[in-house]
């Protein structure tokens, strides 16, 4: 199974990026997956389920402990692996 992941973190600060944002961004750039957009308002990751739910597992410990007082995703099923 693909999944794709959509999630923000907060509390949100427009002048500079918080270190709970800056560590959601290093999370799922070292994650092995099959794409990763990151952007100020939100981020999408894409890849196979156990990769992705890795990543979200990690995202969510690390971005906690960072200083992060919500996060909010959304995970979508996008479709089934390549074999």
């Amino acid at each position: 199974m693909r999944l794709r992941v959509e999630f923000t973190t907060e509390p949100f600060d427009l002048d500079e990026a918080p270190r709970h944002a800056v560590v959601a961004r290093e999370t799922v750039e070292a994650a092995q997956l099959d794409a990763v957009d990151v952007g100020p308002f939100g981020n999408t990751v894409e890849g196979g389920a156990d990769d992705v739910l890795g990543a979200v597992d990690a995202l969510l410990r690390r971005t906690l402990a960072a200083g992060a007082t919500r996060v909010s995703l959304q995970v979508n099923v996008i479709g089934e692996d390549q074999a």
